[in-house]
This record gives structure tokens, C-alpha cells and sequence, in this order.
């Protein structure tokens, strides 16, 4: 939609020419998403008994793994493009990825942290689960304004047509199709699990609750969605059959499932 905020044209000074810069609306929107997911882990941590400032440091590093875990799967299921055209590797820099390849990136490495930190491993995962789907809500916003991530061809009266050269030039959007306008559904949808993961963390009855909640809906809601998403960069498996991302959600759900009854039982147990 609105790809660049605005552009400042290119200018001389002592001969030599700086410019053009344009300050583009996924990154701006993407620095909100962040500081807000940061800003609600750090606020749940302290209602929780944990230390906020050690929570918001392992959300630093979970981010920073998470954006290179979502341009690394992003690489993986496009690999063909990229191995024909290396110089497409730049274009990586200026997109968001998969977030799934996120997710998997980022999982490790505050697992890693909450260990070294020494802090309790699920009843931190249950304050960092609503700060995801908080900074999701936001992040996709920015999604839209750029055109990636964009819907299948649609007839329904809310579709949304781009016109935008350099997001089609950046992201592939089609220009003048009405498209689903498939991030605003996930905006909403991320937006509605921060409400019911909010619900559950004041009532859980066991630590990990909230995070395995998170891992379950996040997962179903990822896979319904993708039937309406047109954007082939997420990449296909089982001869296009279902999208990575859908692949992964059904991975996700099994292993979410199979914990949930572990995680509760040995909880209870402990207490």
C-alpha cells in the first residue's frame, strides 16, 4: 500500500551526491513491533515475579536470532531463485522472511539464555508468548503497507489492490488484482490470540501453559491462513500440496500437543 513513508531526492555537498534515502514502513513498523513485544514482555516479567530487565535482554537476543532464522528459511524454500541469481540474496537484507524460520531460529537461543540466566524455564515462556503475538499484530501491519506476505486473487468485497511499482518490484506483489489482504488477517488474528493468551497467563494452571497455548493457535491459525495467501517466496512441499509454513504448523501442533500433558503433569507434580 504505502511502501515508503517518504523519499528524500538525492543532493550534492562538496561535489559529491548523496541520496536518494526513503524511510520505508515496514521498517518503521517492524522497530514498533519490536519495542512493543519488549515493552509487554517486560511489564508481564514484573507482574510475574521475574526480572524484567533479564527478560527484555533475552527477548533482545531471541529477536536478533529470530531475523536471521526467518531470511535463512526464506533463503532455504527459494533456494532455486537465489542459486539462479545470486545478486537476489541482497533483496533478503530488505525483507521480513519466514516466520516460522523465525520461530525455529529464535526458540534455541532463549533456551540457551533462560538457562544461562537462570531463570525459570516455562514461566518465562509464558510472559514471552503474548510479547510475540503482540509484536506479530504490529509486525504484519507493516507487511501490508509493504506488500509482502500479499493474498491470493480474490473476489471478496474487502480485497485490496496494490498499485505501487517499487513494491511489485521489491516483494512481487501483483499491481491492480484484487487481492485477500492476508496480513491484515493475520494482524487480526494475532491481535485476538494477545487477548485470549493475556486471559489464560492470569488464570494458567501450570507454568508453560500459556506458551504451549500460544505454540497450538498460532499454528492452526498459520495453517488456515495460508489457503489464502499468494505469495510463493514461503515455498511448497509434498509437489505444492501444502506450504512450508503449513507443513510446519502440523509439526508444531503435534509436538505442542504431545507436551501439553507432560508439561502439566510434571508442574503439578512439582507443586
Amino acid at each position: 500500500m504505502f511502501p515508503k513513508i517518504f523519499t528524500i531526492p538525492a543532493f550534492h555537498v562538496s561535489g559529491h551526491e548523496f541520496g536518494p534515502f526513503s524511510l520505508h514502513s515496514y521498517g518503521v513498523l517492524l522497530v514498533a513491533a519490536l519495542l512493543s513485544a519488549l515493552w509487554l514482555a517486560g511489564r508481564l516479567a514484573a507482574r510475574d515475579g521475574l526480572d524484567p530487565v533479564k527478560v527484555q535482554d533475552l527477548g533482545i537476543a531471541a529477536i536478533i536470532a529470530g531475523l536471521v532464522g526467518a531470511k535463512v528459511l526464506l533463503v532455504i524454500v527459494d533456494f532455486d531463485q537465489y542459486r539462479h541469481s545470486p545478486r537476489a540474496l541482497l533483496d533478503v537484507l530488505q525483507s521480513g522472511g519466514v516466520f516460522y524460520g523465525g520461530l525455529l531460529g529464535a526458540i534455541p537461543v532463549a533456551w540457551w539464555y533462560i538457562v544461562k540466566s537462570q531463570l525459570p524455564l516455562f514461566r518465562t515462556l509464558d510472559v514471552l508468548a503474548p510479547a510475540v503475538a503482540l509484536g506479530q499484530s504490529i509486525g504484519r501491519l507493516g507487511c501490508f503497507a509493504a506488500g509482502c506476505c500479499f493474498g491470493a486473487p480474490s473476489t471478496a468485497p474487502w480485497s485490496v489492490i496494490f498499485r505501487d511499482e517499487s513494491a511489485h518490484a521489491l516483494v512481487g506483489v501483483p499491481l491492480g488484482i484484487p487481492l485477500h489482504p492476508s496480513q491484515i488477517y493475520e494482524s487480526l488474528g494475532a491481535a485476538l490470540l494477545l487477548l485470549v493468551l493475556l486471559r489464560i497467563l492470569k488464570s494458567r494452571r501450570f507454568e508453560g501453559q500459556v506458551f504451549l497455548c500460544y505454540l497450538i493457535a498460532y499454528a492452526i491459525l498459520r495453517f488456515v491462513l495460508e489457503f489464502w495467501r499468494g505469495d510463493i517466496a514461503r515455498g511448497t512441499v509434498f509437489g505444492g500440496a501444502l506450504s512450508t509454513s503449513q507443513f510446519i504448523a502440523i509439526v508444531v501442533v503435534f509436538l505442542a500437543l504431545a507436551a501439553l500433558p507432560v508439561v502439566a503433569r510434571r508442574r503439578t507434580e512439582a507443586a
